[in-house]
């Protein structure tokens, strides 16, 4: 298990390159990620992971690419917390799939939005 934190990054980078004017209308595949990259087809792990206590200088800000195509629990500024599949991390901005207790669907997230990830 990897634990990661983010106390401040980048802005957001919409659209995502290779998804012209943003995410696309159809569901499973993300174009312009590597081999069209679908949604998993299995659930996450069913439990929470506790959150880790962080320092500042616990990570530098490419950190979160470690966590690529693996789940990936996430706490958000707002409170919200999710399982979530991330498929392309950019500078500013993490696209990928975020499970909403049901299925998987497409998801984009401000990386200055995201307080800390571990990632299974």
């Amino acid at each position: 298990m990897d634990s990661y934190s983010y106390p401040r990054l980048l802005g957001p980078q919409f659209p995502f390159p290779g998804s012209p004017g943003g995410f696309p209308g159809s569901p499973g595949g993300f174009p312009g990620s590597p081999g069209g990259q679908q949604a998993p087809t299995a659930p996450p792990p069913a439990f929470i992971p506790q959150q880790q206590t962080a320092t500042p200088f616990a990570v530098d800000p490419g950190a979160i690419s470690l966590c690529l195509f693996r789940n990936t629990y996430i706490w958000l500024r707002n409170g919200a917390s999710f399982w979530y599949y991330p498929i392309f991390v950019g500078s500013r901005s993490v696209a990928g799939f975020r499970w909403n207790g049901r299925f998987w669907t497409i998801f984009g997230i401000d990386t200055r939005q995201i307080v800390s990830f571990t990632c299974f």
